[in-house]
């Protein structure tokens, strides 16, 4: 009888540990690694009898308890942790062996120890992990990219322990070298700006409605049973009458967090590779931007003081709400359309060779993103995998359509008001721009050609052109 383990994991955080009891729970022996002897014990007594599962604070007792080809996923802190901890397992581990990095490590990173490993005959793929760690325990959504080959080891792991949308698994193999951590970077990209959005909304609503906790809880409860329907808008509304344990006030605690909104890279990072391919996503531009603006309190502060703001005039209830539902929608389909476009573009740069529409699928559920909106994500790629833009999508033509006039009404009103809605503008912006045949761009074009004699082009004739304007 075989006595090794399936599968191995080293760190045993809260996300590590979750996801080593995910796959015990679903059938295969694991085996864990970590430093801290406390997370170790941990572990142990969480997996109980029920499990064959086992941890050790030593790499080698780790690394000799594992079948070959030996199956190790790291969940560690991405950067120089990462490469750390593949240094301590080279010594130890064989050619044929399997090192999976489910963290959010920046896809050149990803590339680079590939290639490395590669010399030594190790395999090595990404796995961006999405769900937080109720989802590492119950579901994830798990998105892998690199050896083809080796993923076929860790494929039944992967399938067995993900998160399920009508029965299938969202995992899938999304391509060669870095996709997969790259695919999870836009998704963060993604998940910053609906965060974004959901927070305007709920100002929106508070200032222009004045809404109480209790009736931003019903409203967004009421806007995620239908076509808002999605993690993070029922997360929303619970987090509305969430009572504080401190019990300092009557507030609930929403009340008493601070507005210094943190972040830990991945959406900028979205934002600067964009940039790099030269693809537009103010939506998600904005809402990392937001994040530094929000960490400014104490100038946001000071300058409050020195300028007057609007006296906001309220606006009937019910019309506010119907506006912000029409106006979320729109500004959802924006964003999610901003990050899938660099996902295309990325694809080619990186000869990545991404199916779109699998990439919706396995974001169905499990995920931070998850939302209805993802099932006809899916249904738009798979009628067409060379969508340019999701805005073009036959079947959301008329979605966008629908709600474009809502969007329209708010900024304008909270423009007024003196109510900052900076994801809604730039979703706005973004879709005016987007689809418009003519923009002022032609002005930029003389000015270049202008003070730096940098040509232009004409629009009546072919050519490459230059005026001496003086």
């Amino acid at each position: 009888m075989d006595d090794k383990y399936d599968f191995g994991l080293v760190g045993l955080g809260v996300m590590g540990r979750n996801f080593i009891l995910n796959v015990a729970d679903n059938g295969f022996s694991a085996y864990g690694h970590d430093l801290d002897e406390q997370k170790v014990k941990a572990l142990k007594d969480e997996g109980g009898k029920e499990h064959k599962i086992d941890a050790s604070t030593s790499i080698k007792t780790f690394v000799k308890a594992l079948k070959q080809p030996r199956k190790i996923m790291l969940l560690v802190p991405a950067g120089k942790i990462v490469d750390s901890v593949i240094e301590s397992l080279l010594p130890l581990i064989d050619r044929g062996d399997i090192i999976i990095d489910g963290g959010n490590s920046f896809f050149t990173d990803t590339d680079r120890r590939e290639e490395e490993l590669q010399k030594r005959a190790i395999n090595f793929f990404g796995a961006g992990v999405s769900g937080g760690a109720k989802g590492a325990r119950l579901g994830p959504s798990i998105m892998p990219g690199g050896s083809k080959s080796a993923y076929e080891h860790i494929k039944p792991i992967f399938e067995a322990v993900a998160a399920k949308y009508n029965g299938e698994a969202c995992v899938a193999y999304l391509g060669p070298k870095s996709s997969g951590n790259y695919v999870k970077m836009v998704h963060n990209g993604i998940e910053y700006g609906l965060m974004q959005l959901t927070s305007e909304i709920y100002d929106l609503l508070k200032k222009g409605g004045e809404y109480s906790n209790q009736e931003l809880h019903e409203t967004f409860s009421e806007w995620n049973e239908g076509r808002l329907q999605s993690f993070l808008v029922e997360i929303t509304s619970q987090i509305f009458v969430q009572e504080d344990d401190l019990d300092l006030s009557e507030l609930g605690l929403l009340d008493q967090i601070s507005d210094k909104a943190k972040q830990k890279g991945t959406g900028k990072w979205t934002s600067q590779n964009a940039m790099d391919l030269g693809i537009p996503v103010p939506s998600i531009d904005i809402a990392v931007n937001m994040r530094e603006i929000s960490a400014l309190k104490q100038e946001r502060t000071e300058a409050d003081k020195l300028y007057g703001r609007p006296k906001v005039k309220t606006m009937d209830k019910a019309k506010l709400a119907s506006l912000a539902e029409e106006a979320l929608y729109f500004s959802f389909i924006v964003t999610y359309a901003q990050g899938l476009h660099v996902l295309a573009e990325a694809s080619k740069e990186y000869n990545y060779k991404l199916d779109i529409a699998v990439i919706a699928k396995i974001w169905r559920a499990g995920c931070i993103i998850r939302a209805a909106l993802l099932a006809d994500i899916t249904t738009a790629f798979e009628e067409n995998k060379n969508l340019p833009n999701l805005l073009v999508a036959p079947n959301f033509v008329e979605k966008v359509q629908g709600s474009v006039s809502a969007a329209r009404e708010l900024v304008a009103y909270a423009a007024i008001n003196g109510i900052p809605l900076p994801g809604l503008s730039n979703s706005l912006t973004y879709f005016d721009a987007y689809t418009s045949t003519r923009l002022p761009l032609n002005l930029i074009q003389a000015q270049r050609d202008y003070f730096g004699s940098h040509t232009y082009e004409r629009i009546d004739k072919e050519g490459i052109f230059h005026t001496e304007w003086e």
